[in-house]
């Protein structure tokens, strides 16, 4: 199948593109960001192409790495019958306009917690004050910056934040919203969605957005996941099976994720979507697939269904490789493009990011968000001890690290959602 995947960054893209090909796909890849030396992600490992339009008409299938870039103009080729996988312009603002994200909830029923939208932080400080509690402060928007998300644990604490970020400039004059928090666990599901309605297979999954051990330290985006593809799923049913009409009425086709929080009654509540290809999720789930991945993504966009490409029941964990001084990335190139990467780098187990083809070993870095690690197995402990595994058998001198705690917390966790019917048949 002659497949064009578009990319912004290039790094969730770069492991599909190469398994892709392996498959025997035709495969071309565009890179919005590459930089032959300061972003070369995937140079000399995949065949990248320097515009997508040529290749529009050219493929089979065209798989968009995000929602970020370029969603009006595929709107366009969408609608001309070019068979593209991921989001448009609606379901990107589903994610990245909070506030319209939650109306999309409230329409299809689902409930939600409270929330104040703001442009001003001085209305927002007033606001904290007045109310003398905590809440979960997140960007809005065109602001995607995960150093703005913030969840307090006092009043006093979130005030001096949002005056933190005045002080520094940060966002403004751009929307953000004040959330309520709700106690709880942290839980979401995932599915595809297509012409034919849900394809076999929720992903249910716990991730991990802090740096360190413990979910201490600044928001990653996200360090690791523990998933598990089910056929039922009680989350799914509350969540992601009330949007049926709304995704349907938008023509989407894709995958999308509702992070939520399980509280103490059993109530699950929405926290935000993710419309789009997941990273690392996706990574960590094609080590889920018993088929070609390529065509399963085909047979969901023409509305086919078939149980025959994923392996239902099994639990994937996915750990995250690193290098300082990732989650900043601050650091010039020099110090993280061209590193060695030793190991068994061919294990399908690995999941390159950013890298490219190496000259004292096959592969090197391209920048400090290296790769994903996963592992497989009939409980959580299982699949994560394969992951961590291979993490020690790979090497790169430049000071690796990664969380060595991800699914530990579902020990704890487990048994409170399943008291509720949540996570069933799930073992930690």
């Amino acid at each position: 199948m002659r497949v064009l995947l578009i990319a912004d960054a290039g790094d969730g893209f770069l492991d599909i593109a190469l398994r892709a090909t392996a498959l025997d796909h035709q495969v071309k890849t565009f890179i919005r960001r590459y930089d032959r030396y300061k972003r070369p992600i995937g140079r000399g490992l995949v065949d990248r192409v320097d515009d997508w339009r040529p290749w529009i008409r050219w493929c089979e299938l065209c798989l968009l790495e995000g929602n970020s870039v370029y969603m009006y103009e595929l709107d366009r080729w969408r609608k001309e019958g070019v068979p593209i996988i991921g989001g448009g312009s609606e379901s990107a603002a589903w994610e990245s306009d909070r506030a319209h994200g939650m109306t999309v909830f409230k329409k299809a029923g689902i409930p939600i917690p409270e929330y104040r939208t703001f442009t001003d932080y001085d209305a927002a400080i007033s606001f904290v004050k007045r109310r003398d509690q905590p809440f979960a402060s997140k960007p809005s928007g065109n602001c995607d910056d995960k150093s703005l998300s913030y969840v307090a644990k006092t009043p006093e604490e979130l005030v001096y934040m949002l005056g933190r970020w005045k002080r520094a400039g940060k966002r403004a004059g751009l929307e953000f919203i004040l959330q309520e928090k709700v106690s709880g666990v942290e839980f979401a599901v995932g599915g595809w969605f297509g012409p034919g309605g849900w394809a076999t297979g929720y992903e249910e999954n716990f991730e991990h957005k802090k740096l360190m051990p413990g979910d201490l330290g600044p928001n990653t985006g996200e360090l690791g996941t523990v998933m598990r593809l089910v056929r039922r799923s009680r989350l799914a049913d509350r969540v992601l099976r009330p949007l049926e009409d709304h995704l349907d009425k938008i023509g989407y086709i894709g995958n999308i994720d509702v992070n939520c929080i399980i509280d103490e009654e059993g109530n699950a509540w929405p926290l935000e979507f993710t419309t789009r290809f997941g990273w690392p999720a996706f990574n960590i789930e094609t080590s889920l697939y018993t088929g070609d991945f390529i065509e399963f993504l085909a047979t969901l966009r023409t509305g086919e269904r078939t149980t025959n490409f994923r392996a239902l029941d099994r639990v994937a964990v996915g750990v995250v490789m690193a290098i300082p001084d990732f989650p900043y990335s601050h650091a010039t190139r020099k110090e993280v493009v061209g590193l060695p990467i030793w190991g068994p780098t061919d294990d399908e187990a690995w999941h390159p990011c950013e890298v490219m083809e190496g000259q004292e070993t096959p592969t090197a870095t391209a920048g400090d968000y290296i790769g994903v690690a996963t592992g497989t197995g009939s409980t959580i402990r299982e699949a994560a001890r394969g992951a961590y595994r291979l993490l020690d058998e790979l090497h790169v001198p430049a000071s690796p690290f990664w969380r060595h705690d991800i699914g530990v917390r579902c020990r704890r966790d487990l048994p409170r959602l399943q008291e509720h019917g949540y996570a069933t048949g799930m073992e930690y």
